[in-house]
């Protein structure tokens, strides 16, 4: 499992510099559009995150550190998307680090339309965050 994950780590950070990291979303708009039913958001931090903090209300949970490391991810989005690299995709995590490097990853890989919740669930430098703005999370249900 280790190496799963350091590999999957090593995937995206590789491919972190190939690719230019862009369009990013405040958390409201992120909110605005998934309710418009206009963008897949995908949470992307690990089970213990979900737990603790809950989800954004209408987020799908991929784990970055798949089991079967990025092809696995990879996949699994795809599943999220119904295999459509062009569809409208907003990936959040705790701050925006995370986020960042798997939007330059997708990028990588042909998706078109990968957005990025800099400022997270829990707030950084690009703004106060999901929770801190007071936007709808659930509480964290089986599937974590």
């Amino acid at each position: 499992m280790k190496f799963i994950r350091t590999s999957l780590c090593a995937a995206l950070l590789a491919s972190a510099t190939a690719a230019s990291a862009d369009p990013d979303l405040t958390a409201p708009e992120a909110a605005a559009a998934v309710s418009a039913g206009k963008i897949t958001l995908i949470d992307i931090r690990t089970p213990p995150e979900w737990k603790e903090t809950g989800v954004a209300r209408g987020a799908s949970l991929i784990n970055m550190l798949h089991p079967q490391g990025a092809p696995g991810f990879t996949n699994a989005l795809l599943d999220k998307v119904k295999g459509d690299k062009n569809a409208p995709i907003a990936l959040i995590c705790r701050t925006g680090n995370r986020t960042t490097q798997v939007q330059r990853y997708l990028q990588s890989q042909g998706f078109t339309q990968v957005y990025n919740v800099r400022e997270g669930m829990a707030g950084s430098g690009a703004g106060p965050g999901w929770i801190k703005r007071g936007l709808p999370v659930d509480t964290c249900s089986t599937q974590c």
